[in-house]
């Protein structure tokens, strides 16, 4: 079994160092399709997933009978383990198989949404939904995995394009099908949808995917259970914050516990001879901005997310599919840019379109919370959402390409795993953020004083966007064309990290 998974690692490192494999005026072989759409519908189904939830949570509320903390729950345990869980779910891959991992993940999130749809009561949902987060935790950095690995850096660009294209008609279509299915349909097709794409994107996989490992051949438990459990107490915190008390023992001692268990974590990593997250990516100018910059990015979009449906609905007295019609605009500039932004990032660098794009979401957001009242026609916003929106649809897809372009092709499951951990991480932290101003300056007691908390909160995701753009500032400038492949070892002659 090992001899016969050995040759398509080799064929990645052929294809990254550019030493024998090219593609015929850049068209994608049947292969690279094959990769690209598998990856791109595991991506699609767990992102309608999670936003078709969201608009669906009042029809879930009257028939579970559930509490207000029971529905944030049922949001917040798919991105808890899902979070936790996702370096972890990249080094299962190296290990294991990637292909082989992927298909696992697809098995649990298909399994979970069963399970979903079958729960007879909110607490059942809840387990479900963290079972979910836990299949989602394998799919989504090994889809990044696939595809990363399957093109060179010529073509990596376009192919993550099409990915974020893909996963944002999701985006698009995900608040529009929640309205429908809230107001007309049982709110467990959410869940019994999933099934016959599991089983089908399974299949497929097992007959289209070539089998590839990553560079280790053991698992780094200590690394494992280190970061699971620190990172578990840090979202632990943020997602407990508002409702617990910033400054209670609870939600204090979570995230003190937390960062003590990620710092053991970087030194662990430090000195044993297979780490699951090789410090020395940190070296790489590219891996060190580009991280932390779409951790803001991220950070941003899911503060933004989290109230502009509420104002719809609170304020202007929309349902929720007319909350949901409502943010297409915003919504479906990821679908129709992120292509293009993939593209021309291949042709003049990253940076400009990660500092253009948390510029333009900054905008975006200043503008709308300069403008919104009680009063303000939605015609009034259209304009700041798509500039937003545009801003976020560039930005994504060039931090992702500069981030495992930073790597060799070897090492792409650890960086993308970090990757997909640090923009969720960006989600909580942006959502705690958001909220925590909105309450401070407003609540749901009236029009005006939700109107008041959601403007405050319209700035802090400015603030975070225009942070972003500022850390952005200092990626690497030079044009992706200059660097032939991904670098290699520093012992290696000849070539070098962008820096």
């Amino acid at each position: 079994m090992q001899g016969r998974e050995n040759p398509p690692v080799h064929l990645e490192k052929t294809r990254a160092e550019g030493e024998a494999v090219t593609i015929d005026g850049g068209r994608m072989t049947s292969e690279q399709a094959w990769v690209l759409a598998l990856a791109s519908l595991a991506s699609f189904m767990m992102a309608l997933d999670s936003l078709v939830v969201t608009t669906a949570l009042s029809t879930i509320r009257q028939d579970l009978t559930a509490s207000l903390e029971a529905l944030e729950w049922t949001v917040n345990a798919y991105n808890l383990t899902f979070a936790v869980l996702l370096l972890t779910g990249a080094a299962l891959g190296d290990r294991f198989g990637r292909r082989r991992m992927f298909a696992v993940g697809l098995a649990v999130f298909t399994v979970a949404s069963a399970a979903c749809a079958l729960s007879p009561d909110i607490g059942m949902l809840i387990a479900s939904r963290a079972l979910q987060g836990v299949g989602a935790a394998m799919v989504l950095p090994l889809s990044l995995t696939l595809i990363s690995a399957m093109f060179p850096p010529q073509q990596r660009g376009k192919a993550m394009g099409l990915y974020l294209g893909i996963t944002g008609l999701a985006t698009f279509s995900g608040p529009f099908v929640g309205g429908v299915i809230a107001e007309g349909l049982a709110w467990q097709w959410i869940f019994w949808l999933n099934l016959p794409i599991g089983v089908i994107a399974i299949i497929l996989t097992a007959r289209r995917v070539e089998e590839s490992l990553g560079p280790n051949s053991r698992l780094d438990l200590v690394g494992v259970v280190l970061v699971t459990l620190g990172a578990f107490g840090i979202v632990w915190g943020l997602v407990r914050g508002n409702a617990a008390g910033w400054g209670s023992a609870e939600v204090l001692g979570a995230m003190v516990l937390g960062v003590a268990l990620v710092v053991a974590f970087v030194l662990w990593e430090r000195r044993t001879k297979a780490p699951m997250l090789p410090m020395r990516f940190f070296r790489l100018r590219a891996f060190a901005t580009a991280n932390p910059a779409n951790f803001l990015v991220f950070a941003s979009l899911y503060g933004t997310m989290f109230f502009l449906a509420q104002y719809f609905q609170t304020v202007q007295g929309e349902g929720p599919l007319g909350a949901g019609l409502r943010l297409m605009p915003w919504t479906a500039t990821l679908m129709v840019c992120a292509p293009i932004a993939g593209r021309l990032a291949d042709k003049v660098g990253e940076r400009k379109f990660v500092v253009g794009g948390l510029l333009l979401q900054a905008l975006g957001m200043g503008w709308i919370a300069l403008v919104a009242d009680t009063d303000t026609s939605y015609l009034e916003l259209v304009p700041a959402l798509i500039v937003g929106g545009a801003g976020l649809s560039m930005a994504m897809p060039a931090a992702q390409k500069a981030v495992v372009g930073a790597v060799r092709a070897q090492e792409i499951g650890q960086a993308s795993g970090a990757f997909m951990m640090l923009r969720i991480f960006g989600g909580v932290f942006g959502v705690a953020v958001s909220v925590a101003v909105f309450a401070s300056a407003g609540g749901y007691a009236s029009d005006e004083e939700f109107s008041a908390g959601f403007t405050a909160a319209m700035g802090a995701v400015t603030v975070l966007a225009f942070a972003g753009m500022l850390v952005a500032l200092g990626m690497p400038g030079r044009r992706p064309s200059a660097v032939a492949a991904p670098p290699r070892p520093a012992s290696a002659a000849g070539t070098s990290p962008r820096r």
